[in-house]
């Protein structure tokens, strides 16, 4: 059962002149990778669906299993299958590349093809006359991360994105490991890609995060994977995201120290590692810009950004809402 929007604080506040006009409610969890609760808000022990957030977690296959090592992957291939990339022109290019280099083709995806997310991209596709194509996706770097997989396992990767496929198996055993939980009966759903979405507590979420933060707990081999991980999005935060987004530009200031993935629906993860800690929030009312505000509270919180950094990424932690002519009108910012 999800939890009421009312029990759970409001998070982040739009202003407009000298009021609060709308505002965010949401639950958040930091933890240790122990399992310690550090700090929260909400009801934590909640299901929801973590959505595009879990990508780095994903990413743990493609690295744990040598097919990353087998077929010569760089950062930039590690960061595409931790993305939710902006179709730009670099991120679909460089998935064809990665799939011709494995043996399969763009047609091999079983995501769609779509304008980009981000507007301002979208409107350079159309004026541009991209044809798009299923690199495209905002999550075909995962997919050709799932199929890498497969390819070096010798897997059949005709419909890859069925959670019976050995693909989406050993993702949900990952799930499992690294949220210490059981993933069995709870509820499923369709991803925007076509994958299988996977009901988890945040509280679930926040430990696998904390896994990701710090890893000594695990075996030698996990460990390694999820360093590379971490390596590969923050030598490559352009290709986690793209121009203008908040996860690229984050790790493009903040480097190791702050491994961040938006997903869906106001989902929002993160891993610290110089902190050993873990985050995972989901913002009620589904908005991006609501998890965004609250995301950039988090890093300040717990010193993952100071005042230096903060000025860099101004725009990003608390933004300025204007009106169609630019003239300042509100702000949105944290309320916790």
């Amino acid at each position: 059962m999800s939890s009421s929007s009312a029990a759970n604080p409001i998070l982040v506040e739009a202003t407009r002149g000298a009021m609060v006009e709308s505002f965010h409610r949401g639950r958040y969890v930091v933890m240790k990778s122990d399992g310690t609760v550090i700090d929260a808000g909400g009801d934590i022990d909640a299901l929801m669906y973590p959505r595009s957030a879990i990508k780095p977690l994903l990413a743990i296959p493609l690295i744990e299993s040598g097919a990353a090592d087998a077929f010569g992957l760089e950062d930039k291939h590690i960061a595409l299958a931790c993305s939710s990339h902006n179709g730009e022109e670099e991120h679909a290019t460089t998935v064809a590349t990665w799939l011709e280099k494995i043996g399969l083709s763009v047609e091999t995806l079983e995501c769609a093809p779509h304008y980009s997310l981000s507007l301002n991209a979208a409107i350079k596709q159309a004026s541009d006359h991209v044809k798009l194509t299923k690199a495209h996706n905002n999550c075909s770097g995962k997919h050709a991360g799932f199929l890498t997989t497969a390819q070096h396992l010798g897997d059949d990767p005709t419909g890859y994105i069925a959670e019976p496929h050995p693909v989406q198996q050993r993702l949900i055993k990952v799930l499992e490991e690294m949220g210490d939980c059981d993933l069995s009966s709870t509820p499923r759903g369709i991803d925007g890609c076509g994958i299988p979405v996977i009901g988890m507590r945040l509280r679930d979420l926040g430990l696998a995060m904390a896994r990701m933060a710090d890893p000594a707990g695990l075996s030698e081999t996990r460990a390694n994977a999820i360093k590379r991980i971490r390596k590969g999005c923050a030598n490559a935060p352009f290709m986690v995201a793209g121009t203008g987004r908040f996860c690229s530009a984050i790790m493009e200031e903040c480097g190791e120290d702050a491994l961040v993935k938006v997903g869906a629906e106001g989902v929002y993860c993160a891993a610290f590692p110089e902190q050993g800690l873990g985050v995972a929030l989901k913002i009620d009312d589904g908005t991006q810009r609501g998890a965004e505000v609250a995301m950039g509270a988090i890093l300040r919180k717990h010193d993952v950004i100071d005042d230096a950094r903060a000025e860099v990424l101004k725009n990003h932690l608390t933004p300025v809402l204007t009106n169609w002519a630019g003239k300042y009108a509100g702000d949105l910012r944290p309320a916790f």
